[in-house]
């Protein structure tokens, strides 16, 4: 579905584009009540692309207010599963058709490089919501096994009124993670975008009132997240908040939670991933593939990026000098340029903080082991990869979330180790595990401490599979596969005694 557009056509979607830049509520786009705005800024030049409607705990109210109504109404929350998943399928196909539009805003608004917006985010963006669409009508509710003398059902019913919170790295496809299950279970849904990449998630609000969602499913409200994100968390009338975002946000949700009417809070935070490469680890080169892809992709802005390397001492100096190779072919550039493999750095808070990093390390005694030269526009925020050697477990890049390119080497003296050390983090998102033995392969991704681990490759699953976290990398359920449907849903038995005692004689 991608067919690459080449640098001018692009550039020709990008010169056509209109920057949605309002807040869209009970089916209308219109100013935050306020009249506020922010900006938002392509971080590949630093000029603004346009001024984004700032909306707060008023704009919030007047959501959550229709979003009720409509879901009181039934016109979505009541209305057959089938029909549910035809409009939801009419949405995917606009966006289909829509596609480059929709790749261009995120590039121009994120800094990610076209190429991953084109071939990665937007089609996969639309298969998740095809396929929970599908889902739709193929959930089964149950009956428990109580004897003859009741029927105990268990049914599925709409939440309610659920907002999602989303983060500014992955803006369409953590859209679709969170409103393809929540709306095919029947909610009205809530849209906050990250302040920084508002416009994609607005022009799917467009494409969705063209589909047919009713007035009110549907709403996005952009704004800051101590505005309308707080407004989001502290509501009393929302039952649901599904967050992707740092771990630090996502305990205030569940802190709003607790001092408002205990809403449900699922949290997808962060993470300080591991590559994990065994001493009988075969083919370095594929390897080397999949570390490099692993730390770097998407500018390492990513929860599951592979930001730590433990490889044993025996292999270490071969697999380091094949990353060094590879990673030299990672192109760094404008992102509109479907050549260059890494874009720009979303924000100038996240560029500073990324360099403050690099900095600290050089200065601890890690060495840096590469050197890339970028070429890119002097105002543009680019951060070429690093590769750093020498780092001991307790410095700041082997600890915290860095969210930028930069990969931090340990090697280690044995397997159990670099198991050991790999589990040693606060968090507990995502792991790599190279190994030429299938029952290490078994043993040691058990031991590691994370919701999902890579064997042999580096991947986060697919659709089909549940993504989340351990520790502080996740609460309160998980997305993708058909667990991420249990998030928006209440559970309720109906328990109907049938026994023979209510059976009354025939009369006559």
């Amino acid at each position: 579905m991608s067919n690459l557009l080449n640098k001018s056509e692009i550039r020709a979607v990008a010169e056509q584009l209109i920057f949605p830049n309002t807040a869209f509520i009970n089916g209308k786009f219109g100013a935050a009540k306020s009249g506020k705005t922010f900006p938002t800024i392509n971080p590949a030049t630093g000029e603004t692309i346009c001024q984004i409607a700032a909306c707060d705990a008023a704009d919030i109210d007047l959501a959550v207010e229709k979003g009720r109504k409509a879901f009181a109404s039934g016109c979505w929350s009541k209305m057959h599963p089938t029909d549910r998943k035809n409009i939801m399928i009419r949405l995917a196909k606009l966006m289909t058709r829509h596609r480059n539009e929709l790749a261009v805003l995120e590039s121009l608004e994120s800094g990610k490089p076209i190429k991953d917006c084109i071939e990665i985010d937007v089609p996969e963006t639309i298969n998740c919501l095809l396929w929970h669409a599908e889902a739709a009508d193929k959930i089964y509710d149950q009956i428990s096994p109580s004897g003859d003398g009741a029927v105990g059902m268990i049914v599925r019913e709409p939440a309610g009124v659920v907002a999602c919170v989303l983060p500014w790295n992955f803006p369409l496809m953590m859209l679709a993670w969170k409103m393809g299950p929540a709306l095919a279970s029947g909610n009205s849904v809530i849209v906050k975008p990250a302040e920084l990449t508002s416009m994609s998630a607005l022009k799917v609000a467009e494409l969705a009132n063209e589909a047919g969602i009713p007035e009110g499913v549907f709403q996005v409200v952009p704004g800051l997240g101590e505005s309308a994100g707080q407004a989001i968390g502290r509501h009393q009338d929302i039952d649901v908040v599904s967050f992707t975002g740092s771990t630090e946000i996502g305990k205030r949700f569940l802190e709003y939670s607790a001092q408002s009417n205990l809403k449900r809070v699922t949290l997808e935070c962060g993470g300080k991933n591991p590559s994990i490469v065994l001493k009988d680890a075969k083919n370095l080169d594929d390897i080397a593939r999949h570390v490099v892809q692993a730390a770097f992709w998407n500018m390492g802005q990513n929860c599951t990026a592979n930001s730590r390397l433990i490889v044993h001492k025996k292999i270490h100096d071969d697999l380091v000098d094949r990353i060094i190779d590879r990673t030299a072919d990672w192109r760094v550039g404008d992102p509109l340029d479907p050549a260059n493999a890494l874009g720009a750095i979303v924000s100038q808070e996240q560029f500073d903080k990324i360099n403050g990093f690099i900095d600290g390390a050089k200065k601890k005694g890690a060495s840096l082991l590469n050197s890339t030269q970028v070429k890119h526009d002097p105002k543009g925020l680019f951060i070429s990869p690093k590769i750093f050697g020498d780092v001991k477990p307790d410095m700041d890049i082997a600890i915290q979330e860095i969210f930028g390119p930069v990969m931090a080497i340990m090697p280690v003296g044995s397997d159990q180790e670099a198991i050991n050390l790999a589990n040693q983090t606060q968090y507990g998102l995502q792991a790599s595990l190279f190994t030429s033995d299938v029952a290490r392969a078994h043993i040691f991704a058990r031991q590691l401490e994370a919701g999902t681990v890579s064997v042999n490759c580096y991947s986060e699953g697919d659709i089909t599979t549940p993504f989340g976290g351990y520790k502080q990398s996740g609460f309160g359920g998980r997305d993708n596969s058909l667990m991420a449907h249990d998030q928006y849903v209440q559970t309720k038995t109906i328990w109907v005694n049938t026994s023979e005692d209510h059976i009354d004689e025939d009369i006559g």
